[in-house]
């Protein structure tokens, strides 16, 4: 049984903690939308000053919307466009200060002001994107960024 945890510790422990309990949770478990349902909801139980985070999954040659913690959202993005299209077109986290300063910005909730965006691979191809968005500008920083491609790595691991 879970329950809502308090986090300590450095920012890299906590990440550490939140990785195990993602493995804990998504190891024995076969299907991918629960997996990536319980991961979206550990990471929004987990992290501060965020309003959005889920997952994009690449079908048909375009991001679709998967299990996700936030307000309805934009449920279909082409490659190269948005933040999200953007990481997949280019496979590489994007990390963006402020939303607003980026061409292109696909606003699903008007609140938020930062975004990080993690592609995720399934042998060696795109399998998605995990999304978390801010109403903080600024709010992701490189240890954010290193920990959510490792929690992103992990999750690889069992989808």
């Amino acid at each position: 049984m879970f329950q809502a945890t308090s986090y300590s510790g450095s920012k890299n422990e906590k990440y550490d903690l939140v990785i195990k309990q993602l493995k804990a949770l998504i190891e024995d478990e076969p299907d991918q939308i629960a997996n990536l349902s319980n991961a979206s909801s550990l990471l929004n139980q987990f992290l501060d000053d965020v309003n959005w985070v889920g997952f994009y999954l690449w079908k048909e040659d375009q991001l679709v919307l998967g299990p996700f913690q936030g307000l309805p959202a934009c449920v279909r993005i082409p490659s190269g466009k948005g933040v999200c299209g953007t990481a997949v077109a280019d496979n590489e986290v994007q990390r963006i200060e402020d939303v607003h300063a980026f061409p292109g910005h696909i606003a699903c909730d008007a609140a938020s002001q930062s975004e990080i965006v993690v592609p995720i691979l399934k042998d060696g191809e795109i399998f998605g994107v995990l999304d978390i968005d801010s109403p903080s500008k600024g709010r992701f920083d490189e240890v954010d960024e290193e920990k959510l491609v490792e929690f992103v790595q992990t999750l690889q691991k069992y989808i």
